[in-house]
């Protein structure tokens, strides 16, 4: 049960292992894009290319979906990312119920963005968890769990990816050794909840320091995106780096330090400064900061946001 990119890699993962897939469950088809064309997702596709049984219900809740469930009779429900709260009688359906790879360190950033917010708290260390799941959210016993290092400009979109790669191998060690886990409760007053972004989360704060604005420049993506204004246009910051070096001179937050010889530097909270390295106005294409300030007239002394 999964449905964006980052659970093919543990769909493919179980039939590389062996393992008999007697259904995929993913979300229902959506419209995408500017042209409103109805989009697949990752999974699906992967199960359409495999010859899978694909199961895209609407409403997981009726009798009737509960029973088709249970007629799969499958021995483990495996979920990664399906994006739906399970009720009970899904978790209870098969003898070895269901386990979840969840994307963190449980029980820390429970939750629907795990990984964009550990980026945006500037955590340095994060990774993947196999848990048998239970009613609550992201609260059942953990299975097991592998930890990583966040690289210094890794993006949520890159973390992601790897993630998506270290829990393949993690779930197929837990079924591996399935019999012989012992279970670990989690310490609830140890969680942090990761919720779902928002658009308004990405609007870029210029009082806060530059280190704290390049994390949510790397967290934020692919939504809702760092993004300022420049003459009431909306300016999306796709990559961004605190200096470790000051500047001559005092300044404001959001004020434009330097705009020449390739550099875009802004001045942020507590003294700091952000050098802007990739970006985007809206309507134009990403560029590199060289490239934009090639057909932007950004002047010293002016300042981002409306």
């Amino acid at each position: 049960m999964g449905t964006p990119r980052a659970a093919v890699p543990t769909l493919e993962k179980i039939m590389l292992d062996g393992h008999e897939v007697i259904a995929v469950y993913t979300q229902p088809d959506r419209p995408s894009g500017r042209g409103n064309k109805i989009a697949f997702s990752p999974v699906k596709e992967f199960a359409l290319e495999k010859s899978l049984n694909i199961l895209q219900t609407l409403k997981i809740r009726t009798q009737e979906s509960i029973e088709t469930f249970r007629s799969h009779k499958a021995d483990v429900a495996i979920v990664v990312a399906y994006g739906r709260i399970l009720p009970d009688e899904y978790l209870d359906a098969f003898p070895m119920g269901a386990i979840n790879v969840h994307f963190s360190l449980l029980p820390k950033y429970r939750g629907a963005a795990p990984v964009n917010w550990a980026i945006v708290n500037g955590e340095t260390k994060t990774g993947v968890t196999t848990m048998r799941m239970d009613a609550g959210l992201d609260t059942g016993a953990i299975l097991l769990q592998k930890a990583t290092t966040i690289e210094i400009e890794e993006t949520a979109i890159e973390l992601m990816e790897r993630l998506s790669l270290l829990g393949a191998e993690l779930l197929s060690e837990t079924l591996t050794n399935l019999e012989h886990i012992e279970p670990k409760h989690q310490e609830n007053d140890l969680a942090t909840y990761a919720p779902i972004m928002k658009r308004e989360d990405g609007l870029v704060d210029w009082g806060v320091g530059a280190v704290e604005i390049a994390n949510r420049v790397r967290g934020f993506q692919p939504f809702p995106t760092a993004f300022t204004h420049h003459k009431e246009m909306r300016l999306t910051i796709w990559r961004a780096l605190p200096l470790t070096v000051g500047h001559d001179g005092k300044f404001d937050s959001a004020q434009v330090l330097e705009a020449s010889d390739g550099q875009i530097l802004v001045g942020c909270g507590d003294g700091s400064i952000l050098s802007i390295e990739e970006l985007q106005l809206e309507g134009k294409r990403r560029l590199q900061a060289r490239d934009f300030l090639n057909g932007v007239k950004l002047f010293v002394g002016e300042k981002f946001g409306r």
